[in-house]
């Protein structure tokens, strides 16, 4: 057996069941492997009847004290019912639905061990649907450390187990080792082929621990050289200098209000770039309402007036259509053209824009990912901009860099990341921070109200639209659904518009409306048109209405903090107090802990250092948003001193090698390559 061979040749798989091993990402036997346990059951602890605990997980050996008791419950549901006496004591038996049951236990004579939660209903001990195992019955899970794996619906963990014991039993060539030798003596790590069989067979929890921790360390390793090396290329490349850097004081004299200090040195760094033949590559993190967008601007107005194109890409429409009129609106006075193009336009519009494009009549260029397509050619690309918001990767930064002769990148984000964070998702770009807001804003007040205080909540927001500001209530996704949560928000919608704000009017925005109709409905928010705005987290990124003073949560305990804060910032805009009132059942643990934070700071940074530790990076970034390759083994958050000595390393060995030339670390650079090739093929 091989590595790459294909999973439905192993025994007990087939066509069939390969298609559900397909959706866990598994195609080969190499993927197999690599598809590492969540955790470890421990099947160990063997215990007397007599020594049981409520709530411990164990296993006990035993025989049948009486037979198989078989019944239907008033639900319908399946319940089978039996005793099991070890000589100490006698524990009760029950399973649901699970008929396999009565063949296994079918010899009331034999010796079988039950592994599972122990409780106490009544005076005797019980478990519920505890696994069986008859002794002497060949190949013992009991007293063993057991790997639980990812599954999904239809594939067992025993199909799990047996695939990947058949792959270890039966391979004929071993892993390729990608660490040095020396590498791996100076941080204690075992090699690979010794890890990959400890991981899914381990002796201990110390075998486990120390196979994952060579695992995790070489996935970090790649990672933290791949984006490194990324950096190295880029600032190899030439780009075109941007001299006339000092037009920029011009066009910040001219906007009507003052920039901030934070404003001020990031334009600083920014400009310190463009002056530079080597190409920039920076992230400006800004909280909710920092000004990022003028900063941006600041770099288009100099590139535009030596001549030089520059690009925006929003990731929305919405968001697209609202940097269009802002840029606009500073450029025009100045006689600079800014186009938009967007999947919504019409084609004659679209295809004047394009020409103004290739023609370098237009300067200015914003748009969604439809920047990004073949048909947008541009005459002199000099700057692109990416308002980033997590949700482009990598690849599409690189596409539109693509566009032009190693164009300067500024990559834009209002979630602030930590740090140690940002080193690893922006490895390959400088960071600059915007930690001020515009003089004037107030903080904006959150609270959290239960079901029961509804009718205050209610009372409150017609209070504020009785000053003439705006309100916007937002449903929680229902499910990944956009058709389920659209539907959600459209009966909510329903219910406010003819019951308490039936004297107002009340509109409605979901992921579902077309184009032109979300453009609608913002533009009557945005004009005062609409009072109260029913929403999905359409409304997250971006748009900006001054006169909105109230946020309203519905179903905060879905919600992951970060989009809890992001949703905030979309009050507080103008001068007015705002507020952000979450609606919903805290409960206990996580949930809870979310709103205590929210009621505690504004801070972004400080709300995503807290939203990292409760989630972890997974949810925290949220499925292949970051545009970097799926960590499979690694958690950023729990796996923190391995992310900081793999940096250390990665530093080291460049310094070495800074292209990995040399035959010792070719299987190394090969794993970058192929690790990489998901996110823009940045070695190439």
């Amino acid at each position: 057996m091989r590595l790459s061979d294909n999973i439905q040749y192993l025994k007990g798989i087939g066509e069939k069941r390969a298609e559900l091993f397909h959706r866990l990402g598994i195609f080969t036997v190499r993927d197999l492997l690599f598809h590492l346990p969540r955790g470890l059951e421990d099947r160990t602890n063997l215990k007397n009847v007599s020594e049981l605990i409520d709530g411990e997980t164990v296993c006990v050996k035993g025989i049948l004290s009486s037979g198989l008791r078989k019944f239907r419950a008033r639900n319908g549901t399946w319940v089978l019912q039996t005793r099991m006496s070890d000589g100490t004591g006698i524990m009760q038996l029950t399973w649901f639905n699970a008929l396999y049951v009565e063949n296994t236990l079918a010899d009331l004579d034999a010796e079988y061990t039950f592994f599972g939660k122990v409780s106490y209903r009544t005076m005797s001990p019980e478990m519920v649907n505890p696994i069986i195992e008859r002794s002497g019955g060949g190949s013992s899970k009991m007293g063993r450390l057991v790997p639980v794996y990812p599954a999904t619906a239809g594939l067992k963990q025993k199909n799990i187990r047996d695939a990947v014991a058949q792959a270890l039993a039966g391979l004929s060539d071993g892993m390729t080792e990608s660490l040095p030798e020396d590498l791996r003596q100076k941080y204690g790590l075992i090699g690979i082929d010794e890890a990959i069989r400890s991981v899914h067979m381990p002796e201990s929890f110390d075998d486990f621990n120390n196979a994952r921790r060579r695992l995790v360390f070489e996935e970090f390793l790649v990672l933290q050289l791949g984006v490194s090396m990324a950096k190295q290329i880029s600032k190899s490349a030439k780009s075109v200098r941007i001299n006339n850097v000092k037009c920029i004081a011009e066009f910040a004299a001219g906007l009507g209000f003052q920039l901030t200090g934070a404003q001020k040195r990031v334009i600083n760094e920014i400009a310190a770039d463009l002056k530079s033949d080597v190409p920039m590559s920076r992230l400006v993190q800004g909280d909710v309402g920092s000004g990022k967008t003028i900063v941006a601007a600041a770099a288009m107005f100099a590139a535009a007036r030596e001549g030089h194109q520059s690009a925006m890409m929003a990731p929305t429409e919405i968001l697209a259509e609202q940097h269009y009129k802002n840029l606009k609106n500073y450029f025009e006075p100045w006689g600079i053209k800014t186009v938009l193009l967007s999947g919504g336009q019409k084609a004659a519009e679209r295809n004047h824009n394009l020409k103004a494009i290739e023609s370098g009549e237009a300067k200015i260029i914003v748009g969604t990912h439809a920047i990004i397509t073949e048909k947008v050619r541009f005459d002199d690309l000099v700057l692109s901009v990416t308002d980033e918001q997590h949700r482009f990767g990598v690849s599409q930064r690189s596409r539109l860099t693509d566009k032009g002769a190693h164009p300067h990148t500024l990559v834009m984000t209002a979630t602030p990341i930590p740090r140690t964070l940002s080193l690893v998702i922006y490895g390959d770009l400088d960071i600059s921070v915007i930690d001020e807001l515009p003089p004037g804003r107030k903080p904006v007040k959150t609270v959290m109200l239960s079901e029961a205080q509804r009718g205050r909540l209610y009372s409150f927001v017609r209070s504020e639209l009785s000053k003439g500001r705006q309100a916007y209530f937002v449903c929680a996704l229902v499910d990944d659904s956009d058709a389920v949560s659209a539907k959600a928000a459209s009966e909510y919608y329903k219910k406010l518009r003819d019951g308490v704000f039936k004297d107002k009017t009340v509109g409605l925005l979901h992921g579902r409306m077309k184009s032109f109709e979300k453009e609608s409905v913002m533009r009557s928010f945005a004009e005062g048109r609409i009072d109260v705005l029913v929403a999905t987290t359409v409304i997250e990124v971006g748009v900006d209405v001054p006169n909105a003073t109230v946020m309203v949560i519905e179903n905060t305990e879905r919600f992951g903090l970060s989009q809890l804060h992001q949703l905030r910032g979309r009050v507080g805009r103008g001068a007015a107090q705002s507020y952000c009132i979450m609606l919903g059942n805290a409960g206990s643990g996580i949930a809870r802990e979310r709103m205590k934070v929210m009621c505690e700071t504004n801070d972004g940074f400080k709300i995503a250092e807290k939203d990292l530790e409760l989630r972890g990076p997974g949810d925290f970034f949220g499925t292949k948003q970051h545009g970097l390759p799926d960590m499979k083994i690694g958690n950023f958050f729990t796996d923190m001193d391995i992310l900081r000595e793999t940096r250390g390393t990665a530093e080291e060995i460049l310094a070495e090698d800074k292209m990995l030339s040399s035959k010792k670390y070719a299987q190394l650079k090969k794993s970058i390559t192929e690790n990489f090739s998901r996110s823009g093929n940045i070695l190439n």
